[in-house]
This record gives C-alpha cells, sequence and structure tokens, in this order.
C-alpha cells in the first residue's frame, strides 16, 4: 500500500463571527484543506500548502482540534 494512503490527518476548527473555519492538516507532507462555513452563502473550500510550524501557528490562533467527521461533513455539504 502507498505510503500517502497510510496517513492520518490532523483535523482543527475555529469559530469567528459570522462563520467558522476548519482545517485539515496531513503532518508528513504538511498539505491540508481549510474549509469556510459563512452563516448565510456558500462554503468555500480551498487547497493549501503548509510550512513546519503549522500547528503552533493554528494553537496560537486559537484553532481547537475537531474530528474527522465534523471535517468531512461540512466538506460534503451534510452540515451546513
Amino acid at each position: 500500500m502507498a505510503k500517502s494512503n497510510n496517513i492520518v490527518h490532523q483535523y482543527f476548527k475555529k469559530q469567528l463571527e459570522g462563520f467558522k473555519i476548519l482545517v485539515k492538516v496531513n503532518p508528513i507532507q504538511f498539505k491540508g484543506t481549510e474549509i469556510m462555513v459563512p452563516e448565510t452563502g456558500e462554503v468555500e473550500l480551498r487547497d493549501l500548502e503548509f510550512d513546519e510550524a503549522i500547528f503552533e501557528d493554528l494553537e496560537a490562533d486559537g484553532f481547537s482540534a475537531c474530528t474527522a467527521l465534523e471535517f468531512n461533513l461540512y466538506a460534503s455539504g451534510l452540515a451546513k
């Protein structure tokens, strides 16, 4: 099995006024996805590349851990 299939991603979220941000981080390749969920309007997904300090940056910015289930519900459009 390929190495890329054996990666356990890490998930984070932050609630801001008017929207929620969820982030999926691949801790090996430092790539991931950000979901912006506004209270009204369209959900926006962005693919991102991070540096090695991403976990410290997320903590400093007030993000907390969340589950893969929560991230994927928003990514699929089942949660709003």
